[in-house]
């Protein structure tokens, strides 16, 4: 029997629900007391008489994924969002019409049930019920149950019933949500306030990224969508605020793989009067609580590689890091652009767009040493050709006051001592134009009323920004990022 005549069967039994006046979709609300884990919890541990004696009605709802139809009884599964619990029927507590009818009911409708708590003689515990009722009819069958929604891009195109038949999925997602509510609490016991700042901005800025643009129609009016938080939020430190974040989402119009997604969650924050060492350690501090809010220790298992989480991370600057993989010395060895170049041809990294010694140093870090970064390590004096919204280095005005966090090859923070010299920063913002119009595509536009925030005065302040999907795919050994996102951008199907 192929799927469309199965639909065509469900059909037909909804059609005799209506027709006897029980159509479930008119049903508003199931008095639902009780959950599927929360049953689990409490009785798990009694034995069958202790159960018995404990007489507890429960009143239960959720989507039935398996039945088992015997001569004397049937036993079903039903799901909730907290796990899975059996229902236990017999036609003598429910009676023969109702019995009757709880056996027509297809996988993948959703019930509530009433009953007692019970252990079989299986040693299962059940809820032996004495009423039910149907409360969605599932005209759509679930996926097969040995082999289930086993292909990876119909599980990301379909979540709903990835949610549904891999219980996996679902912790995951959970994990997320105790990971983003750990990172609240933390910043808020850290005298944090969180704030919400625009999505939708006059022009792009924040970060080397390609925008998203939209258009306004009552102001007629071109708008971008964010590529970063961290402009406005460094508004509100010249507002008088002196700890804030924001955990919003972001889009930037660039390329799709495991590690990116056009839209996607960034935690930023920013706090007065301190460095990016004292960032340092507050990442750390992030990291530990998250892992510790999903019930992971300091040392977890990404990929099949153990990562250990315990602060305090190795710090390493750029340059440093290039000479341990490639044994040269890029401060004495490279003195200009020219230089640069030749030895990106003789390490064959391909040169990155508007090329100098500053960016060549970048992409010979991207391409030879960020793959061998497993455990988190903190990278930091880059240079300032990619770093306009960052203080110079006090000793090499080549370089500036910012740190990468890497972990398992991939960056997972981003963080400065925040520039907040309105005079340098128009320079950088200017530097910036000039790149532009030599051809880097991602370089950041003049954000006049950015500029005259700062002329108002901003105190020294450390920002930070951390990928919140990339640190649940550390967290929960996720390859991709498509599989922490509910619902990640995909190509349409063609028709």
């Amino acid at each position: 029997m192929d799927e469309n005549d199965l639909i065509r069967g469900r059909k037909k039994k909804l059609q005799r629900l209506i027709d006897a006046g029980q159509d479930p979709y008119q049903v508003t609300s199931y008095p639902v007391d009780a959950q599927a884990a929360e049953i689990h919890r409490e009785m798990d541990p009694l034995s069958a008489e202790e159960i018995e004696a404990r007489h507890w009605e429960v009143h239960v709802a959720g989507r039935l994924i398996a039945l088992r139809l015997l001569k004397t009884a049937t036993f079903a599964v039903l799901q909730d969002q907290s796990g899975r619990l059996q229902l236990f029927v017999q036609e003598a507590q429910l009676g023969e019409e109702a019995y009757a009818a709880f056996r027509r009911l297809d996988l993948g409708d959703i019930v509530g049930a009433c009953g007692n708590v019970v252990r079989t003689a299986r040693g299962e515990v059940s809820v032996r019920i004495t009423s039910f009722v149907l409360l969605a009819k599932a005209l759509r069958p679930l996926p097969e149950k040995w082999h289930g929604l086993q292909d990876v891009d119909e599980r990301y195109r379909r979540r709903y019933l990835d949610l549904i038949v891999n219980p996996s999925v679902r912790a995951t997602f959970v994990a997320r949500s105790q990971i983003v509510s750990a990172i609240r609490r933390f910043l808020d016991g850290e005298g944090f306030l969180e704030v919400e700042t625009p999505t939708m901005h006059l022009q792009p800025g924040g970060a080397a990224a390609q925008p998203f643009q939209t258009h306004h129609n009552a102001l007629d009016l071109d708008l971008y969508l964010r590529i970063a938080e961290e402009l406005h939020l460094k508004r509100l430190l010249v507002g008088g605020f002196e700890r804030v974040y924001e955990i919003g989402r972001v889009y930037r119009n660039e390329g799709i793989d495991t590690r990116h997604n056009p839209e996607f969650t960034m935690l930023e924050l920013y706090w007065a009067y301190v460095d990016y060492h004292a960032i340092m350690e507050i990442t750390e501090g992030i990291f530990v609580e998250a892992a510790k809010a999903i019930g992971r220790t300091q040392r977890i298992v990404y990929q099949g590689q153990e990562i250990d989480l315990t602060p305090p991370w190795r710090r390493v600057r750029m340059v440093d890091a290039v000479q341990q993989v490639t044994g040269i010395d890029f401060d004495r060895e490279v003195a200009d652009t020219q230089a640069a170049i030749e030895l990106a041809q003789q390490l064959q990294v391909p040169l990155p767009q508007a090329a100098s010694r500053g960016t060549i140093l970048n992409a010979i870090f991207e391409e030879k040493v960020e793959p061998t970064l497993v455990q988190p390590t903190f990278v930091y004096r880059y240079p300032i050709e990619i770093s306009p919204l960052a203080k110079k280095t006090a000793d090499d005005p080549r370089y500036v006051d910012r740190f990468e966090l890497f972990i398992a090859g991939r960056e997972h923070a981003n963080a400065f001592s925040e520039l907040n010299d309105p005079i340098d920063q128009r320079n950088r913002f200017v530097e910036q134009a000039r790149l532009a119009a030599r051809g880097y595509e991602e370089a950041q536009v003049i954000d006049e009323d950015f500029l005259q925030a700062l002329e108002f005065g901003m105190p020294p302040t450390g920002g930070l920004g951390i990928g919140i999907d990339r640190l649940v795919m550390l967290l929960t050994d996720q390859p991709s990022i498509r599989d922490v996102l509910l619902f990640p951008l995909m190509r349409p199907k063609e028709r």
